[in-house]
Parts: C-alpha cells; structure tokens; sequence
C-alpha cells in the first residue's frame, strides 16, 4: 500500500548555478516596485466613421444606463408641481420593469420572444409615457429634460471607449476602430 500512486524521484546531482541563475530573494514590503498604469476611458474620434461606430456601440452596451440618466433628472424635474404626471411615469416605469422581467422569466417562450419585438414594445411604451406626460401637462418637462440631457447622452457615447476597445486597438491613428467597417465591404 505504501507504494502506491505517483513516486517522486530524487535527482542525484543537480546543475551548478551560474551567477545570472541566482535565485532572488524577495524584497522587503517597503522596497517592492510599483507601476501605475492610467486609463482613460475618452478619447476624441478621429474620422466621423469611427464615431458614428463608437456611438452605436455605447448605446446598444450603455442604453440602459443613459435611459436612467433621462429618467432620474425626468423625475427630479417633475417632483416640485406635477405630482400627477410623477405618478404615471413611476406607473409606467413598473409595467416596463414587468416586461422585462416577465421576458426574463420565459426566456424560451415564442411568443415573447419571437413573436413580438422587444423594441417594438419598449418604443410603445416609452410614446405611450410622453403621451401621458404631455395630456397631463409635463410637456415642457419632458422636452427640456430631454433637449438637454440627450446631447450630454450623445457626448459621452461619441468620446467613451469600453475597456476591450483599448486593449484591442493600440495603433494610433485610430485605424482598428474602423476594422469592422472595413471588413463588411
């Protein structure tokens, strides 16, 4: 029983070690070498294709996001004089969170899925919401909330790069960023 497994052997006589091969020891905590590596998630597009490009892509990864940016200053505004308006777009903001959930729960259902478009039921529900806050009279709530966050939206999908995009693109002269493009042609 004793031998059985694995028998590690002992080598008899071992290489010496030159003077490059030494072993080294470990430095003391306060001697250890530190790198400091700065990222910086913006940068400015070079060509308007690689911007048009970065701006697609943001707003299909950060769409949720920027629709709770809109959202939160929308219900920051409306919270002073119109309560009934908060009311209904908190309302609608629950049967939107129900849809979604609701696709989340059935992910294998037909219907759901296949049958009726998730972007056609979210672009209904979100006229159905400006509908609502324009009969009950938040139409100028809506419109200066959303002409003066949709070009902070804009901007910050045109000049944010996501962590893989540096990490894939180091040239330059910002030549990887229309690869994509340039492979569909």
């Amino acid at each position: 029983m004793a031998t059985f497994g694995a028998n590690q052997r002992i080598p008899t006589s071992s290489p010496p070690l030159s003077s490059d091969d030494q072993p080294c020891e470990p430095k003391a905590p306060h001697e250890k070498q530190f790198t400091l590596n700065f990222y910086c998630p913006f940068s400015i597009p070079l060509t308007p294709e690689s911007a048009a490009l970065r701006v697609i892509r943001n707003l299909g990864n950060l769409g949720l996001y920027y629709t709770l940016f809109v959202w939160i200053i929308l219900f920051i505004t409306l919270i002073p004089q119109r309560k009934v308006s908060l009311i209904l777009l908190v309302i609608m903001s629950y049967v939107t969170t129900l849809y979604l959930l609701l696709l989340r729960a059935y992910p294998s259902s037909y219907v759901l899925h296949r049958v009726i478009d998730k972007r056609f039921v979210l672009s209904l529900l979100a006229i159905a919401t400006m509908v609502q806050l324009i009969v009950t009279g938040a139409g100028i709530h809506l419109g200066v909330t959303l002409a003066c966050s949709v070009p902070l939206v804009l901007l910050h999908a045109v000049l944010w790069i996501s962590h893989h995009e540096i990490s894939e693109n180091f040239d330059a002269s910002g030549a990887a960023e229309l690869a994509p493009l340039a492979d569909r042609v």
